[in-house]
């Protein structure tokens, strides 16, 4: 019986075939190629609600200030300007500190303007604020 030793079957390779692995790689690539943007650009967001009701509101405490597109400012439906409306919430404030306004600002205004009337609204420290919209129809 012949007998064959394992010394002769060993022996070293000198080239390892890469094609495969290289096959993955391109896989792999064309699949996050694909993938990436779609990731990006799906941002997905649930706009939580809230089924509490609102606690009642006193009337006598909230004050409307409306600013048209003409930047026209009116304190309680009277036509006032920036100082005078300054004054005035600063009294208001000294005699009810527990004032809340609420703006109804024009849809064509700027957000500028918006932002300055606020500026005027955190001067006078009052600091329950509300933006009045309305819903859209559809």
């Amino acid at each position: 019986m012949k007998r064959y030793s394992q010394r002769q079957s060993l022996s070293t390779l000198s080239e390892i075939n890469i094609t495969p692995l290289l096959d993955l790689a391109f896989v792999l690539l064309i699949i996050f190629m694909i993938t990436t943007p779609l990731l990006e650009n799906s941002v997905s967001l649930v706009i939580p609600s809230s089924g509490a009701a609102n606690r009642p509101v006193d009337p006598a405490q909230v004050q409307t200030i409306s600013i048209d597109r003409q930047e026209t400012i009116r304190f309680n439906n009277e036509a006032v300007d920036r100082q005078t409306l300054l004054s005035r919430l600063v009294e208001l404030k000294r005699t009810n500190p527990g004032v809340a306004v609420v703006i109804r600002p024009d849809r064509e205004l700027p957000v500028q303007k918006l932002i300055a009337l606020m500026d005027t609204l955190q001067a006078a420290q009052i600091t329950k604020v509300g933006i009045a919209t309305k819903t859209e129809t559809k």
